[in-house]
């Protein structure tokens, strides 16, 4: 059967249906990318702009048509312009669900066997005492879990270290006359790779008031990359995880544990 229905006149396929169904889905995805963000305004904007174009065409307004044509244009190269953090996500989400993704993820799990888990268990439980210690103490702190490549541009802003995980050196490293308590610390192969290490910034408008920079810096670096970070508020004291563009304030001491063990890597 060639058809599956049809409406008034209009055969309707079954990949009609599947066209209309993908392109949906997509809409959606870049909907939650969008969400939140400046970007959001600016991407209504241009297609407003479309719109315009194509009404003023019907109407043969032909000074506008013209004008607005420029823009029409040139809009895809502009889009990757102005929307290249999106982009950056859309296809690192797009990577994320590739057999790539599947396969590191399974490289990762025959290493951890191989290796009895051992070093990855103590490491967690020597962030997890150094989170909780900044914590009680109100030491402003942001660690980011690094579990790829991507990375490489922050730990190129910041400070090789590439030294075992221990409590005392994140204490040292984020102690208010410590040159490298400025930035984040960066961790991933079981070692802490790079202190004082720039992140980029969310530009996200859904932040509460009382984030600060270290907050919009943990959630801009898991925007960007498939990165995960915890944050210490100095203020409060209050611990915050940010993974996937979002992030979860205040957590409990039992969430951390359980946060920290998805984190082996």
């Amino acid at each position: 059967m060639t058809f599956l229905f049809e409406i008034g006149f209009l055969p309707v396929s079954l990949w009609d249906v599947l066209d209309v169904a993908i392109v949906g889905y997509l809409i959606y995805r870049v909907y939650l990318l969008l969400k939140g963000s400046i970007a959001f305004n600016i991407f209504i904007g241009i297609v407003i702009i479309y719109l315009l174009w194509w009404l003023v065409g019907i109407l043969k307004m032909d000074m506008l048509t013209m004008i607005l044509s420029q823009f029409v244009n040139v809009g895809f190269i502009i889009i990757i312009i102005i929307f290249q953090p999106e982009v950056r996500r859309f296809l690192l989400m797009l990577g994320n669900t590739t057999l790539g993704r599947r396969t590191d993820v399974m490289l990762r799990w025959l290493t951890r066997n191989l290796d009895k888990r051992p070093i990855n268990e103590a490491s967690n439980i020597e962030v997890k005492h150094a989170l909780l210690r900044m914590s009680k103490e109100k030491i402003g702190a942001l660690v980011v879990f690094s579990h790829s490549f991507e990375m490489e541009s922050v730990l190129q802003s910041g400070i090789r270290l590439d030294a075992n995980i221990s409590q005392s050196l994140l204490l040292s490293i984020f102690q208010k006359e410590s040159p490298l308590h400025d930035g984040a610390v960066v961790i991933g192969k079981g070692k802490i790779l790079a202190a004082s290490c720039i992140l980029p910034i969310t530009d996200s408008v859904q932040l509460p008031s009382k984030a600060g920079l270290r907050h919009r810096a943990g959630l801009g670096v898991t925007e960007r990359s498939g990165a995960s970070a915890f944050i210490v508020s100095e203020e409060s004291g209050a611990i915050s995880f940010a993974e996937g563009g979002k992030i979860e304030f205040g957590i409990t001491e039992v969430r951390l544990s359980e946060l920290l063990m998805s984190q082996q890597s």
